[in-house]
């Protein structure tokens, strides 16, 4: 593959049988991307394969072949983990449980990077939820030290969802004891639905170095959106057949 260039750029590639993390490898290349993403297992169950079962040596031997820098991979945490609310003990002990499964399984990958969605509060409120969600990740990072930072992604403001803006994120990452833990993954279908303007890119982006932080930002989504602007639905678009459009998701990559 080519040499690494300023621009690091792929897909969220399949893991599935037979060939699991190796087929993941033999996708990304052949689509020559230089980062990709995956889940680890199904995102909607708990379910997972062991780990002597998924070829990550053979994946990781491949990777070393073809000279891709694995700090630029990513795994995606299942969907069905939702920290932000405490109300059902044992629903929010199996979602402490089962994120520390996936960083300790990251591990293995020599991933460094797990996106995670913040989550909702069940009609709890912001503050509920923010509270909830730190003080499970504050328990995690307290007892699992492996080089994997957690990157809260972008959400769209559906539902009871909390993460919808850079303040309730920046909030968010405040209450975390350890900062050198968390980082942002920002969607760009979910922050248009949110409310921002991406055909004003550099505005948003100076906006999030003020609010957040630019260091923070770890991993995009570029992703096009099926609705308007403000319209807190999350509903992902093909790139260039959504309303965000080509050109401005373009200028993004960029």
């Amino acid at each position: 593959m080519e040499k690494k260039t300023d621009l690091l750029i792929g897909s969220h590639v399949s893991f599935s049988s037979p060939d699991y993390y190796l087929g993941s490898v033999k996708s990304a290349l052949r689509f020559k991307e230089n980062a990709f993403m995956f889940y680890t297992g199904a995102p909607a169950n708990s379910f997972r394969l062991p780990i002597e079962k998924l070829k990550i040596e053979e994946g990781r031997r491949y990777l070393k072949e073809n000279d891709f820098d694995e700090n630029n991979i990513i795994i995606h945490a299942p969907y069905i983990i939702n920290l932000a609310n405490k109300e059902n003990l044992s629903n929010y002990d199996f979602a402490k449980r089962f994120l520390l499964e996936e960083l300790t399984r990251a591990t293995f990958f020599n991933v460094n990077k797990v996106v995670l969605h913040p989550g909702s509060s069940k009609g709890l409120g912001f503050l509920k939820g923010k509270e909830a969600l730190c003080l499970a990740l504050n328990q995690i990072f307290s007892s699992f030290k492996e080089n994997v930072t957690i990157c809260l992604e972008t959400m769209a403001g559906k539902g009871n969802e909390i993460g919808k803006d850079f303040v309730e994120l920046s909030q968010i990452i405040n209450d975390i004891e350890d900062k050198s833990r968390i980082g942002v993954c920002l969607d760009t279908c979910h922050i248009n639905d949110a409310g921002y303007n991406l055909a004003e890119f550099d505005k948003v982006l100076d906006d999030f170095d003020t609010i957040i932080g630019l260091d923070k930002l770890k991993v995009i989504h570029l992703n096009d959106s099926s609705n308007p602007i403000s319209s807190h639905k999350d509903r992902h678009a093909n790139i260039g057949n959504g309303t965000i459009g080509f050109s401005i998701l373009e200028g993004i990559a960029k």
